[in-house]
């Protein structure tokens, strides 16, 4: 930290917050008429043009409700001064100027850049970028590689995480490549995508940042055995690489004119927004994903014009500092009520726990509190038949956030999207309210907080500003904490031990050993 008494002044507020007797969510909503008014607020972007009448183009958006939650008007007070201890201003100001961010690896944080917004030569070089995908793309879907029906897209993390997310979520009507993303080295689930496609209608996407990721390039060395094995005269020409390193990839095999770049201040976990969405751009087309950017740059834009309580991910960073925290909380859940969003938690996960994972601040030093909650989820209805038990009755205080969309995904009966909602909307009146009961096993203590996101509608804007919008969340929970969230350490450890195990190095301790043995890997 570079002021001195920066700690000091941030300890004094999270102590000042801790001493404050916070009401429950009942006496909230009872104190505050205009709480829901306060609390629940809308992030929205122009959809199609404005009329000749010179009337405003329709907009949509998405519904953040933070009302459910334990914020009040003297906790936001708090938490607004918190960030201005901490510089929330003049991190952001860096983080959309392009400035170092990334303190330990030297680099900005670049993905913003990829909506077309921020550093001037950062998005320049990323629409020529987008440019170079777009002609790709758009001469594949016009037959320029032959017909090509299918897509294994190799990568892992946020190579795979993102593309598999979006995928699945905007492809469930209709895509014009199928797609099929592969991240584990397991062979079982390569095997699967193979007996998806048909060889010679197959694309390989190969994504690794450095091209030299030893679970991306085993899966595709494979993949492309596969295609040799099945009559494939020329298997490097069914490659698309998409990488931070192009040097490596042509050294690899893949002609020049399918190397799609990214900058290598682009991080895995945010690079969906780069050439790492080529599989998405392919599946939809080149108009959806740019919606998909549209939608994101609109919540980039709120973020980075927005105030204080005002500005929705920081609103609900300060929600997740005070669980965190103040309450103690070591998990937070995220509940899915659309079946398209089924892999957001898992996406999450990554996003956030990696982001915000951490020990030491920026400057590293230790922290003093809690980091990053554990987050984790599911989809609803099926959870609530599962995991919700706990939420309402354990012992556990788990902050829930729900996710739905207003319009349907479906053309059944509209019973289906009417209960669907319901289920969703009551399960948080139903966390806050609890129940008293005589009989002890039926006692719901309530008071439990969440959150939800209410979208118009599931589409690829929407979808983008989803994204997004965590991201900022994740960023601003960051900021709060005087963490480095660009950097992932951690994950390096377990690889390079692996790599040590491969090589026959390392001293181990006796239980690796005897598990070697057992596998017959020593």
């Amino acid at each position: 930290m570079s002021d001195p008494t920066q700690s000091t002044k941030s300890q004094d507020i999270k102590d000042r917050i801790a001493q404050r007797q916070v009401l429950t969510l009942k006496e909230l909503f009872r104190a505050e008429k205009d709480r829901v008014a306060t609390l629940a607020s809308r992030i929205e972007w122009p959809v199609g043009e404005a009329g000749d009448d010179g009337a405003d183009a329709p907009r949509a958006g998405m519904l953040c409700d933070w009302s459910k939650t334990h914020l009040d008007a003297t906790l936001l007070g708090d938490f607004e001064e918190l960030a201005d201890v901490m510089d929330f201003a003049a991190a952001r100001e860096a983080l959309f100027a392009g400035d170092i961010v990334n303190v330990t690896e030297g680099r900005p944080a670049e993905h913003i850049a990829q909506r077309g917004i921020g550093n001037d030569a950062a998005t320049e070089e990323a629409a020529a970028l987008h440019r170079r995908m777009k002609l790709l793309v758009e001469a594949i879907h016009e037959g320029a590689l032959g017909e090509v029906r299918h897509l294994i897209h190799i990568g892992i993390g946020g190579s795979a995480l993102g593309p598999a997310l979006a995928v699945d979520a905007l492809t469930r009507d209709l895509a014009l490549v199928d797609v099929h993303v592969v991240s584990n080295i397991d062979g079982l689930a390569l095997e699967a995508a193979f007996a998806a496609c048909d060889p010679a209608t197959t694309l390989i996407a190969v994504a690794s940042k450095t091209f030299t990721t030893i679970e991306t390039m085993t899966n595709a060395a494979s993949a492309l055995k596969w295609l040799g094995d099945n009559g494939v005269a020329d298997p490097q020409g069914r490659v698309i690489a998409l990488t931070a390193s192009p040097e490596k990839a042509v050294e690899w095999g893949v002609d020049e004119t399918r190397v799609l770049p990214f900058s290598p201040a682009v991080g895995g976990r945010y690079s969906l927004w780069s050439s790492i969405g080529f599989p998405l751009a392919l599946a939809v087309g080149w108009d959806e994903f740019a919606q998909f950017l549209a939608g994101a740059r609109a919540v980039d834009e709120h973020f980075r014009d927005m105030e204080g309580r005002e500005n929705l991910p920081l609103r609900a960073a300060f929600a997740d500092r005070y669980y965190a925290e103040i309450r103690h909380c070591q998990t937070r859940a995220v509940f899915a009520y659309d079946e398209r969003l089924a892999l957001f938690p898992d996406y999450l996960q990554q996003l956030e726990m990696e982001s915000n994972g951490k020990r030491v601040t920026a400057e590293g030093h230790p922290v003093t509190g809690p980091t990053a909650a554990i987050t984790w989820g599911g989809v609803g209805t099926d959870a609530q038949h599962a995991v919700f038990q706990l939420l309402h009755q354990g012992t556990h205080l788990a902050p829930v956030d729900f996710i739905a969309s207003i319009a349907p995904g479906d053309d059944l009966d509209p019973a289906h999207h009417r209960i669907l909602l319901t289920n969703c909307f009551a399960q948080g009146a139903a966390l806050m309210a609890g129940e008293q009961g005589k009989d002890p096993a039926r006692h719901f203590p309530g008071d439990r907080p969440s959150a939800t996101i209410l979208c118009d509608d599931l589409d690829a804007a929407t979808l983008g500003a989803l994204i997004a919008f965590h991201e900022h969340r994740t960023f601003a929970d960051a900021v709060l904490m005087g963490i480095n969230p660009f950097d992932q350490f951690g994950v390096e450890l377990g690889k390079r031990m692996a790599k040590e195990i491969e090589a026959g190095e390392g001293d181990f301790d006796a239980g690796t050993r005897g598990l070697l043995k057992a596998a017959g890997l020593d």
